[in-house]
This record gives structure tokens, C-alpha cells and sequence, in this order.
């Protein structure tokens, strides 16, 4: 199967080898396996979040917003960095490009947005909420800065997963073409 994006021009202009083949699929495979794990996390994270505000026993509240925590630390942070650096070598090691395809460029944008709301806001919303309800357990229920955090944090983290989805989506459908700019400098 041929990929649409790729065009016979490409195949020609190639400046040095470019990865083919099957190392090029196992490298699509781990960009894919770690975008599927941020994605799956972040919408985990957020049921958890949903849950947490039902929540009646202070020991289960915090050990909720542990759990969103943790998975922030160990799963999520993990898994963007890896969605990054494979789609960097994705970029670099094939035809696709860093700015050849405009669908790449609102992916890498998308990306670096998505990474910085949740460095910024996100994990400093869910790391505060976590604090908040190990001091406090149930009483926090009725802390406003923890509503806001743990609010914002859902809230946040719904986008997020939306975001990925559409990420997701223009990975796989590639709706716009190549640049212009880009046919210009091969000529």
C-alpha cells in the first residue's frame, strides 16, 4: 500500500537514505503504541477525576488523586515524551519531513501545545489537588482551591484527550498536502 502523501518526486529527491521498509514500520509502531498509551492514560485520568468528586471517605479521595498523580508521573510524562521523540525521528529519518506537509506541522504544534498546558497547568493542578485532599481527606470537598484544581484538571484533561484524538485522526486521514513552499525549493 502506497502512502498519499508521499509522492513520486519525493521517492526521486530524496537527499541520502531514508528509512524504509520495516524499520520504518517499527518505528511508526512505537509512535503509535506511545501515543495510544497518553491518550488511554489521559482519558483514565480523567474518569478518575470524575469519580473523585462523588467520593465520601477521605482515605478514597486521596488515594484517587494518588492515582491520577502517579499515572501523570509514570505513564503520561513517559509516554509524550516517547509520542515526541519518535515523531521527531519520524520526521528526520523519512520523507514526510519537519515542514514538507502541513498535516505534520499542525500535529508538531498540536503536540508542543498539549505538552506545555500540561506541564504549565495540568500536573501542577493535580499535584496540588493531591496535596490538598492528603492533608485535608474529605474536607477538601469543600476547599475551593481544590474544587478549582480538580476542576481544572478535568476539565483540562478532557481537552487533552480531545486534542489526541484529533491528533489521531490526522495521522491517519493526512487531510492537507504538501506545502508549496516546499515544491518551490525542489525546483
Amino acid at each position: 500500500m502506497t502512502n498519499p502523501s508521499m509522492t513520486i518526486q519525493d521517492k526521486k529527491d530524496r537527499p541520502g537514505k531514508k528509512l524504509t521498509g520495516l524499520p520504518k514500520h517499527w518505528l511508526v509502531s512505537a509512535h503509535l503504541t506511545s501515543g495510544a498509551i497518553w491518550i488511554g492514560t489521559a482519558f483514565c485520568m480523567v474518569l478518575i477525576g470524575l469519580s473523585s468528586l462523588k467520593m465520601t471517605d477521605g482515605d478514597e479521595l486521596y488515594a484517587f488523586n494518588l492515582a491520577v498523580k502517579l499515572l501523570d508521573d509514570f505513564v503520561v510524562i513517559p509516554s509524550a515524551i516517547a509520542s515526541v521523540i519518535t515523531g521527531t525521528l519520524l520526521c528526520w529519518l523519512t520523507v514526510w519531513g519537519f515542514f514538507k506537509f502541513y498535516w505534520v506541522i499542525v500535529k508538531w504544534v498540536a503536540t508542543l501545545l498539549l505538552i506545555t498546558f500540561g506541564s504549565l497547568w495540568l500536573k501542577p493542578w493535580a499535584d496540588a489537588a493531591t496535596s490538598i485532599s492528603q492533608t485535608e481527606r474529605i474536607k477538601a470537598l469543600i476547599n475551593p482551591l481544590f474544587m478549582f484544581d480538580i476542576k481544572g484538571a478535568t476539565i483540562g484533561g478532557s481537552i487533552v484527550v480531545a486534542s489526541l484524538f484529533l491528533i489521531i485522526a490526522i495521522s491517519i486521514i493526512k487531510p492537507w498536502g504538501r506545502r508549496d513552499v516546499a515544491r518551490k525549493a525542489q525546483t
